[in-house]
């Protein structure tokens, strides 16, 4: 697939964040930006690269995506609440049930209820810390295969690059 327009100093878009179009004030078209210059297609395609290999790499361990991140956080952040447990993992509270319905059933995690009986705080045995460690030396190799060839200074700048984004996604409700 071609992107010359979006190719070299001088090109159609030497602002990509702004993207100004053809100076007539009407918003460009998919095809004068290019995929590969239409940052929401490559993330997409980033995150659905990463989420493959992974989940690949995980049935070695007999473990899903899902499973992973709840126990990943839980690693780092232990005890929380489902519902914080499924924010963080990106999953419904629906499927995070079911998985921790599992979890607690391979003695990964146990859910214990707070002073207030509605609220239950999801928590990380020890069982569940070793089978996170065994994971994880797979998940870093993966994100350094991911990085190579990018400096701390262009990880730094693409993660702040990245709460940005994330900032303006909760400012304008996206």
């Amino acid at each position: 697939m071609s992107d010359s327009t979006t190719e070299g100093a001088g090109g159609v878009f030497d602002d990509p964040v702004r993207l100004r179009g053809n100076g007539a004030g009407l918003r460009p078209s998919l095809g004068e930006i290019g995929l590969h210059q239409f940052a929401p297609y490559l993330i997409n395609r980033i995150s659905l690269s990463w989420t493959t290999h992974l989940a690949e790499a995980l049935k070695a361990h007999e473990m899903t995506t899902t499973k992973m991140r709840a126990l990943a956080i839980l690693s780092i952040s232990s005890p929380v609440t489902i519902n914080e447990l499924s924010l963080y993992a990106l999953t419904e509270q629906s499927t995070m049930s079911r998985t921790l319905d599992s979890l607690e059933e391979q003695e990964y995690i146990r859910r214990r209820p707070r002073a207030d009986l509605r609220v239950r705080d999801v928590e990380l045995t020890q069982r569940g810390r070793d089978a996170f460690a065994k994971v994880w030396p797979m998940m870093y190799d993966l994100l350094l295969k991911m990085f190579e060839g990018i400096d701390n200074e262009e990880y730094k700048a693409f993660t702040a690059t990245l709460h940005k984004m994330i900032q303006n996604i909760h400012k304008h409700e996206i």
